[in-house]
C-alpha cells in the first residue's frame, strides 16, 4: 500500500524505519499510499505497511489517530482513526491485483473516518514532523502525542462542511440485526412482511442506535456514500480543487515574503512556521520545487540588511543540519541493530511454537528447518472463522486461529462478503452456504480446501436465505431453516456431493429463523430460533433411519441467534436472544435423559457469536451484546473447570461469523 521503493530505499534502511516509541508514547501513525492504491485503502477501510513496520503497528489500539500520506501528490490526508488493533495479515491479499500472491504490506490496521478534511501540503505538515525527516523527502511514520495533536488541529481547521461530507459512521448505520420483535403477532398464513423483518431485534439502525425505526435510506445510499467518501479523499471536486490551488498560491507568497512583490493573502488557513529558521527551511523547499526560471527573484538589500542575515542563517542552518543528520544516523544504526535483534527473537519464538505444537524434538539448533508460513501440522489445532462483521465492514475474510498461542492468520478470502451464513465440514473440506449482509441474501455456496488454500464455487441452494443452520450427517450436508426477509423457513435442503446438487428433504416441524443445529450420535438436532411470531424454546431431532423430525424436550429459555455445539455426548446451547435481551445462560441436553439442564453461564451475554469445540474445550468467539456492542472477548469452557476468559485478543471485534474445526474423525 505504501510506496515500496520509497520505504525500501537505502536511506530509509539506514534510518532504521522507526522511532521505537513505546505504546504510551505513540500518539498517531502515518501510513502511505499512491494514487493507484489510495482508493483500495479507503474502500476496504484498511491501511498497511511492510513487515518491518510491525514493530510499532502492533502498538496501535482502537481510536488512535491515523493519517494517510500520498507519495504521488505528496499530500497528507486525514483525519482517520484505528477501528481495531494493529495486526499482521488482516487481509492477506490486500493491494494485490488478483489475489494470486500475498500482500507486500502485511502490517495492517482497520480504519474509520474521524473527520473528513482537505489534505495538507508537505510545506504545511513538514514543520510539525520536522524531527521525523531523515532525508529531504523521507520521514518516519511514528508520531508522538504533540505531533499528532498539532496535525489534528491543522486538519480540523480544514474540515469539509457537514453538508458536503458523508457521515463518518455510515458503515455502522446499516441495519445488521435481522429479526422480529417478540410477541409481535403475524398473519396466520405463516409469513411476515418485509418491514416486519427489520425488527427481529430492537436494534434497528445498526450499532449506533437503540429502539429506533430502521432508516432504509441509509441502505439505499450506502454505496453512493462510499463513492462520495472515496472521491472526496482521492480527488477533490472542481470547487475544492480551485480553493486548494488558491491556498497553495497564498502559501507560496507567504513563505516567500520579502523576496517577492506579491502581497500575501490573509484569508489563507495555512500554518506559518513559528521561527525564522522554519520559515527559511520552508522557503528552501518551495524554491527547490519551483522551475528554474521562476527562481530569479529580487534579493537586493534594503535598509535592514535582511538578505545577508538570511544568507548567514542559511549557512548556519546547513551546518546544524549536517551535525543533526550525522547524530540521527548514529542513533538509527543502533535502532536498526535492535530492530533486527527483536525480529530474530520473534522468528525464534515462532519456530519454538511450531516445534512444540508438532512435538518435534531437535538436538541441534542448526537442524531446525521450518517454513513459518506452513502450519499444516497444526491443522487440527486451528479454528477457522468465516466472514461476519467487525463493526466497520462486512467481511469476506477467512482466518485460521490458533488459540493455544493467540495467533490469527489470514487465508484466501471467500468470493464475496458473507455474514449470517452457515458452515459444515465434509471430507476434509468445509462448505459455507447462504447468508448475506443483512439487506441482501444469498443462495451461493463455496467450499474451502485447506491443503491448497483454495475456494471452489459449488451448486447453489434452492432459495436465498440467511441466519440458517447447517451440519453434516452421513457424507451429506444439511441446510436447515433460515429466512429471506419475507419468510421464515422450516424447509431443509440436503447436498450430496455424489449427486452434485441440493435437494429438498423432510422439513422441520416448526419454522425456525436464527436457529442453531448440530449433529450428535448420528442424528441432527435443531434448537430454538424465531418462527415469525415468537422466539422458541422448542427443539427437534432428525433421525435419518426414520427420515423424519421428532419433537424433543424444550429448553427453559427461549433462544434465537445462539450457538449449539456437541461435547462429550451432550449438546450445549450457548447464549442468544430471548426476545428481550441477550443472555449469558447455558443449557445442556443429555440425549440419554431426554432433558435439558441448566449449565454454568458465560461471563458475557452475547448472541450471533461463533462457537467451536477444539480438544475437548468449547470456544465462544465474538458476538453482540444487548447494548449493541460487538464483543472482542473469547471465552473457553472445559468440563470440570467451567468458563475461563484467557487473554486472547488476536481476533478483535467480530460478529455474525461462523466457526469450524477440522479435527480428525
Amino acid at each position: 500500500m505504501v510506496n515500496a521503493s520509497a520505504v525500501a530505499s537505502s536511506k530509509a534502511k539506514n534510518a532504521g524505519g522507526c522511532r521505537n516509541l513505546s505504546k504510551s508514547q505513540l500518539g498517531g501513525v502515518i501510513f502511505g499510499c499512491k494514487n493507484n492504491t489510495m482508493k483500495e485503502c479507503l474502500s476496504k477501510q484498511l491501511f498497511g505497511l511492510p513487515v518491518q513496520h510491525f514493530s510499532y503497528v502492533k502498538n496501535i489500539d482502537s481510536g488512535l489517530p491515523l493519517f494517510l500520506f500520498n507519495y504521488t501528490d505528496r499530500k497528507l490526508y486525514g483525519i482517520y482513526e484505528a477501528a481495531g488493533s494493529g495486526q499482521m495479515h488482516i487481509n492477506q491479499y490486500a493491494w494485490t491485483s488478483d489475489g494470486s500472491f500475498k500482500t507486500p504490506y502485511p502490517a495492517q490496521v482497520q480504519i474509520r473516518v474521524r473527520l473528513l478534511c482537505q489534505p495538507l501540503l508537505e510545506i504545511q505538515f513538514k514543520p510539525v514532523i520536522e524531527d521525523n525527516y531523515f532525508t529531504h523527502s523521507h520521514f518516519l511514520f511514528e508520531l508522538d502525542h504533540v505531533q499528532a495533536g498539532k496535525l489534528i488541529s491543522i486538519f480540523s481547521s480544514l474540515a469539509f462542511a457537514s453538508s458536503s461530507s458523508p457521515s463518518r459512521n455510515f458503515a455502522k448505520e446499516r441495519s445488521i440485526f435481522q429479526g422480529l420483535l417478540a410477541n409481535d403477532k403475524r398473519e396466520e398464513k405463516g409469513y411476515f412482511q418485509s418491514q416486519d423483518f427489520k425488527d427481529i431485534f430492537p436494534y434497528s439502525s445498526g450499532l449506533n442506535g437503540k429502539l429506533r425505526p430502521r432508516d432504509t435510506s441509509v441502505h439505499s445510499n450506502s454505496n453512493q456514500q462510499l463513492e462520495v467518501l472515496l472521491d472526496n479523499q482521492a480527488e477533490l471536486d472542481e470547487k475544492d480543487l480551485i480553493y486548494t490551488k488558491l491556498r497553495e498560491l497564498a502559501l507560496q507568497r507567504e513563505f516567500s515574503g520579502g523576496i517577492t512583490n506579491v502581497p500575501s493573502v490573509e484569508a489563507t488557513t495555512a500554518i506559518v512556521p513559528a521561527s525564522i529558521n522554519d520559515a527559511i527551511i520552508g522557503q528552501e523547499t518551495f524554491l527547490e520545487e519551483l522551475p528554474l526560471e521562476e527562481q530569479n527573484v529580487d534579493c537586493s538589500c534594503d535598509s535592514t540588511g535582511y538578505p545577508s542575515v538570511i544568507a548567514q542563517l542559511l549557512q548556519e542552518n546547513e551546518e546544524f543540519k549536517s551535525f543533526k543528520e550525522e547524530h540521527i544516523h548514529n542513533i538509527n544504526n543502533l535502532k536498526q541493530e535492535l530492530a533486527y535483534a527483536k525480529q530474530e527473537i520473534t522468528e525464534l519464538k515462532y519456530r519454538i511454537m511450531m516445534l512444540e505444537s508438532s512435538n518435534t524434538v531437535c538436538t541441534r539448533a542448526d537442524e531446525i528447518m521450518i517454513n513459518p508460513t506452513d502450519d499444516s501440522h497444526l491443522m487440527h489445532e486451528l479454528i477457522f472463522l468465516t466472514g461476519g462483521y467487525d463493526g466497520v465492514s462486512w467481511l469476506s475474510a477467512l482466518d485460521s486461529y490458533l488459540p493455544s498461542f493467540d495467533v490469527l492468520k489470514s487465508l484466501k478470502p471467500m468470493n464475496s462478503v458473507r455474514a449470517y451464513a452457515s458452515v459444515a465440514k465434509l471430507s476434509g473440506e468445509f462448505y459455507v452456504f447462504g447468508g448475506g449482509t443483512g439487506s441482501l441474501w444469498y443462495d451461493t455456496v463455496e467450499s474451502y480446501n485447506p491443503a491448497d488454500d483454495e475456494w471452489t464455487v459449488c451448486p447453489c441452494l434452492k432459495k436465498k436465505k440467511g441466519s440458517l443452520a447447517g451440519a453434516a450427517l452421513k457424507d451429506k450436508i444439511f441446510a436447515i431453516g433460515g429466512g429471506n426477509g419475507i419468510e421464515c423457513f422450516s424447509e431443509v435442503e440436503m447436498y450430496d456431493p455424489q449427486v452434485g446438487r441440493w435437494i429438498t428433504t423432510q422439513s422441520m416441524l416448526q419454522k425456525r429463523f436464527a436457529l442453531a443445529a448440530a449433529e450428535l450420535n448420528g442424528a441432527l438436532y435443531a434448537v430454538g430460533g424465531y418462527d415469525g411470531s415468537n422466539y422458541l424454546e422448542t427443539a427437534e431431532r432428525f433421525d435419518p433411519r426414520e427420515h423424519s423430525w421428532t419433537k424433543i424436550g424444550s429448553m427453559s429459555t427461549k433462544r434465537g441467534c445462539h450457538s449449539l455445539v456437541a461435547l462429550s455426548g451432550k449438546l450445549y446451547a450457548l447464549g442468544g436472544y430471548d426476545g428481550s435481551t441477550m443472555v449469558p445462560s447455558i443449557e445442556i441436553y443429555d440425549p440419554h435423559l431426554g432433558t435439558w439442564m441448566i449449565g454454568e453461564p458465560m461471563n458475557h451475554s452475547r448472541g450471533y457469536s461463533a462457537a467451536a469445540v477444539l480438544k475437548e474445550s468449547i470456544y465462544v468467539i465474538g458476538g453482540v451484546q444487548s447494548d449493541e456492542e460487538i464483543v472482542d472477548v473469547v471465552e473457553c469452557y472445559k468440563e470440570g473447570q467451567g468458563w475461563q476468559m484467557p487473554n486472547l485478543r488476536a481476533i478483535g471485534k467480530r460478529c455474525f461469523s461462523s466457526a469450524i474445526v477440522l479435527e480428525e474423525d
